[in-house]
């Protein structure tokens, strides 16, 4: 006991002896557990001289003072007005008896500089005398090294402009700095005695943190349930309010942290709580009923005031002001709506008058009738009553909306078996007329495949009659000259006859050569018919549907001829004609070619698109032929119906272009041409198959493509009319 009363006195002792000399000591019982506020025995001068900063500088016609707001020493009249510079000077020592690192936790509103014995340790912002040059920096957060000697009296020197806030205008601190000291141990504990203001505001932030989980759990809950049911909008305005008080709760977790000027922030985030309390009033009016009346505009009205109140006075106080009003209005709603929905009004009654009772102590404590520490703490949670308290009845309406919708799926229910006789009946007489309308339908089917059968067959023989007139006007040339060459050599031989029997061999032995000659040549008429014949059959002999390398050129230079002396072959009028008129004279039309050279055999069913080709020639030649029979000339120009034919090679296939001028297709009947049975040639003249079975071969059965394009004559020149129909096949495969 002697000892400890030993050690008291001399503690005792050594301070008032420090405090003699005008320096403070800092000892282990000084910050022992806790953090000290450096507030006695500071000298100040206003201005600025680099040199106050030693510790050889001679302070002693220094004002001393001693306030824990070292800029206002007499709590009334600022050292230094907004903009100018300062200096605070004071001596420290540390005793023995501190075994731990100390740290300084420094809150400002403004810039500085701190100086252990004329040595710069740390520079918070930028301390200038250009007011435009000096950057603010407040660190109430930060833990700031104080590298101080054991047992040896320093000099601590601060220099400081203040540069407080710009906004608001109206403010209590007009400068404030303040110096506090610990150790590194009390400024890492997360324990509230020994690490007071700091383990508050990590505490705070930790809160906001949760704050801000269950505000985006929230959000994306309600959200997806407008998003599903869009017509239930009261889910969309709340799920709007909680993500405006997800940007509060994340914006007040960054102004915590920051070291700057964090107005616009707050100004920000003051403003996401004021529309989101808004619109929390406005779900409220929705779930309770509530007429939207005459203070709930009058609310929406004021919202831009308290914005601008913010530049003048302070938003933590201006915002929690408008928070009570918007919970007065809801604790009005709640009340005038007891009778029409007795368990929402208490839950709002319940919630709102918590948060009244918690906001009008936060006000009493800003305004010094109170202190307690512990609000601060539960302001995140209390932003998050309401919003929950509106969780739970929405949960409430909808568990609810889900039991009578239950009740009434069991009525259904009953009244469905009650049903279940009658339905019965009904289905068993529903299914005797399904069964014999599907006979029905079945037989119609029946027929019309049998009918669909017959057209198509009628199409393979007239595509077969367009062949065999072709075939048969191509054999006629080489007979015509076999049978001409017949007729000479037996002229010839009967000659040579009668001139063998008068002695005249030589005579006879040149028209022998004549024979010899005109033999050749009925060969060689004959062999072409041959092999007119051999391709023909090839041609048009019924596919086997297996693929062949084809010449496609070749294919397409028989199947033009073929075409064209078909029509000719089946078309009763002579061409030439001349007593007849253009349009009364038979058929004639120009052929162009144009076949790309290069191109490879490339594997085809050739019946198949011989029988494509073939019906798009035809259909040119119709076109022209029809052209021609109505109209004779154009601007003074007559008409000279053309059809042309060409192969190219795009890419990775083969192109094939059918063109004539004719009057093009019109563009009311374009969209039908490929369906079956569609024709607009007269009754007798078309089956309407052609370009259906055309477009089946080329798209299913050779994975091409078959398309049309069209200049409908009406209006145009007639050498700018007509149409292109376009083949493309894959060369590869």
């Amino acid at each position: 006991m002697k000892k400890l009363l030993y050690l008291v006195f001399i503690l005792w002792s050594s301070n008032i002896f420090g405090q003699t000399k005008g320096t403070t000591i800092i000892s282990d019982t000084t910050v022992n557990e806790t953090w000290t506020t450096l507030s006695k025995n500071w000298k100040y001068q206003k201005g600025d001289n680099p040199t106050w900063a030693n510790s050889t500088f001679n302070d002693s016609n220094w004002e001393v003072f001693s306030n824990w707001n070292l800029n206002m020493p007499d709590n009334k009249m600022a050292i230094a007005d907004r903009n100018e510079i300062a200096w605070f000077r004071k001596r420290i020592m540390a005793d023995s008896s501190v075994k731990d690192a100390l740290v300084l936790n420094i809150y400002q509103l403004g810039a500085s500089e701190i100086y252990l014995d004329g040595k710069l340790i740390h520079q918070l912002g930028s301390v200038n005398a250009n007011r435009d040059s000096v950057v603010f920096m407040n660190p109430f957060i930060q833990i700031l090294q104080l590298p101080i000697s054991i047992g040896k009296e320093q000099v601590l020197a601060i220099r400081y402009v203040n540069a407080q806030y710009k906004f608001p205008i109206s403010t209590a601190t007009n400068g404030a700095i303040r110096l506090a000291v610990s150790t590194l141990s009390n400024a890492n504990s997360a324990d509230i005695v020994k690490n007071k203001s700091l383990a508050i505001t990590q505490k705070i932030i930790a809160n906001y943190h949760i704050a801000t989980g269950l505000a985006i759990l929230m959000f994306i809950i309600f959200l997806s349930f407008y998003l599903f049911f869009p017509s239930e909008k009261i889910n969309g305005y709340f799920s709007l309010s909680n993500f405006l008080l997800i940007c509060f709760t994340y914006g007040v977790i960054v102004a915590i942290s920051t070291t700057g000027d964090d107005f616009w922030i707050r100004f920000f985030i003051d403003n996401c709580i004021i529309v989101s309390f808004l619109l929390a009033l406005y779900c409220g009016y929705c779930i309770l009923e509530h007429k939207i009346d005459t203070l709930f505009k009058i609310s929406v009205f004021l919202l831009p005031i308290a914005v601008i109140l913010f530049f003048f006075y302070d938003p933590n106080v201006i915002a929690p002001i408008s928070g009570i009003i918007v919970l007065l209005l809801f604790l009005r709603v709640a009340v005038n709506s007891w009778k029409k929905n007795s368990t929402g009004s208490l839950i709002f009654l319940i919630s709102n008058g918590i948060l009244f009772t918690y906001w009008t102590f936060y006000l009493l404590d800003i305004f010094g009738l109170i202190q307690n520490n512990y609000l601060y703490q539960l302001i995140p949670f209390a932003f998050m009553i309401n919003p929950i308290a509106l969780s739970i009845y929405l949960g409430y309406a909808f568990g609810k909306r889900s039991q009578d919708l239950r009740l009434n799926l069991e009525k259904v229910q009953q009244l469905s078996k009650d049903k279940e006789q009658i339905l019965s009946k009904q289905n068993e007489t529903l299914e005797q007329q399904v069964k014999e309308r599907t006979a029905s339908l079945n037989e119609s089917l029946n027929n019309l495949k049998s009918t669909q059968s017959q057209l198509i067959q009628s199409e393979k023989m007239a595509s077969l009659g367009e062949l065999t007139a072709g075939i048969a006007h191509e054999i006629q040339n080489p007979l015509n000259f076999v049978n001409n060459f017949s007729e000479v050599n037996k002229e010839l031989l009967v000659e040579m006859k009668d001139e063998m029997s008068k002695g005249n061999f030589a005579d006879a032995n040149e028209i022998a050569n004549d024979v010899i000659a005109n033999e050749e040549k009925i060969n060689h008429h004959g062999k072409r018919a041959d092999a007119i014949v051999k391709g023909m059959l090839q041609h048009s002999r019924s596919s086997s549907g297996v693929k062949e390398p084809t010449d496609i050129n070749a294919l397409c230079d028989e199947y033009l001829r073929l075409s064209y002396h078909g029509l000719r072959a089946k078309d009763s009028r002579n061409p030439a004609d001349k007593s007849l008129s253009a349009g009364q004279a038979g058929f004639n039309a120009t052929m162009k070619t144009d076949f790309d050279a290069s191109l490879e055999n490339i594997n085809i069913i050739p019946q198949d698109i011989g029988r494509v080709v073939l019906n798009l020639l035809t259909n040119a030649f119709y076109a022209v032929d029809e052209k021609k029979k109505a109209s004779t000339s154009s601007a003074g120009q007559p008409y000279e119906p053309t059809v042309s034919i060409s192969t190219k090679k795009i890419g990775d296939k083969v192109e094939i272009r059918v063109i004539d001028n004719g009057n093009g297709i019109p563009e009311k009947v374009l969209e039908k041409i490929f369906q079956p049975f569609f024709t607009t040639k007269p009754t007798g003249q078309g089956t309407g198959l052609g370009l259906s079975l055309s477009y089946d071969i080329v798209t299913k059965g050779h994975e091409g493509e078959l398309k049309v394009e069209t200049m409908e004559g009406e209006g145009l020149p007639a050498d700018e009319a007509g149409t292109t129909f376009i083949i493309l096949l894959p060369a590869n495969k």
